[in-house]
């Protein structure tokens, strides 16, 4: 390590110029104050970026010189930033990136007859049978039931993971059900209106008809409850008991084309407008 080298023992730090100080600091927007965001032990705001997936660090550098990066609230320009990953908050394009290295954000096509847990003392298969491989402590985001199929979020990252299970931030949810036939025309109405339960009134924030078969329909329900079997019970109500039922989406997650039983990582936009959703 050379003695120019800000990390080197012998280097005396340089005190920045007005000019430079100038370059790091920027307004907040909406408050007009001035806040300081370098932090002269950190990681160069580039490498942060290039580390949490978005490009090469000179396509990072772009982002950063077109002023579409903002740390604490403060757009960034200045190339030599140094920023702290574990305590900063950065957006590009205003979605939040995960800075901090250990962070794990997993999507997860449960199969059917899998139990949402990490064991089961009945010693049916369980969630923690497609996560040996895994060595972090995951939480599961929003339980399917036994036999119910579709998308599952994984994290480590308490924060996310409590605020998208927490009824003020109304994350939505999309299922597809094939239910016993024909469906009553006024379901939808009723489901919209709300549907008395025994814990109390749920409601769906939409609700399509597909497909329709002798005997048989393909259903659209969107609600933003999570209570337990709460699709199911719905759909029962308005006369039309549920024989399939897979979750497609979790906010902005889409189920798409993963196959049962697969583990993806969440890519960093995703991430972002889980984050956004949930106001992070």
């Amino acid at each position: 390590m050379s003695s120019s080298d800000p990390r080197s023992p012998g280097h005396r730090s340089r005190r920045p110029s007005r000019r430079e100080r100038a370059a790091r600091q920027q307004p907040n927007a909406g408050t007009g104050e001035v806040s300081d965001v370098h932090r002269e032990d950190g990681v160069r705001l580039q490498k942060v970026l290039a580390d949490a997936g978005l490009g090469s660090r000179r396509a990072c550098e772009s982002l950063i010189a077109e002023g579409r990066v903002e740390v604490d609230g403060v757009v960034v320009r200045e190339l030599g930033t140094r920023i702290d990953p574990e305590s900063q908050a950065v957006h590009v394009d205003t979605f939040r990136i995960t800075t901090q290295a250990d962070r794990v954000y997993l999507a997860l096509n449960k199969p059917a007859k899998v139990v949402t847990s990490m064991s089961d003392p009945e010693g049916r298969k369980t969630i923690a049978d497609y996560l040996r491989d895994r060595p972090e402590r995951l939480f599961y985001v929003g339980r399917l039931d036994y036999d119910t199929e579709g998308l599952l979020l994984l994290t480590n990252d308490g924060d996310l993971s409590n605020r998208l299970t927490h009824p003020s931030y109304e994350v939505p949810k999309t299922y597809l059900a094939q239910v016993r036939g024909p469906v009553p025309k006024d379901a939808g109405a009723r489901l919209r209106d709300g549907i008395e339960l025994e814990d109390g009134i749920a409601h769906a924030d939409s609700f399509r008809l597909l497909d329709s078969t002798p005997g048989h329909a393909l259903v659209e329900l969107v609600l933003h409850s999570g209570r337990n079997r709460i699709v199911r019970r719905m759909l029962e109500a308005v006369g039309t008991p549920v024989e399939r039922l897979v979750r497609t989406h979790f906010g902005p997650i889409a189920l798409a084309e993963q196959r049962p039983g697969k583990l993806r990582t969440l890519r960093p936009h995703e991430v972002g407008e889980l984050m956004k959703a949930v106001k992070l």
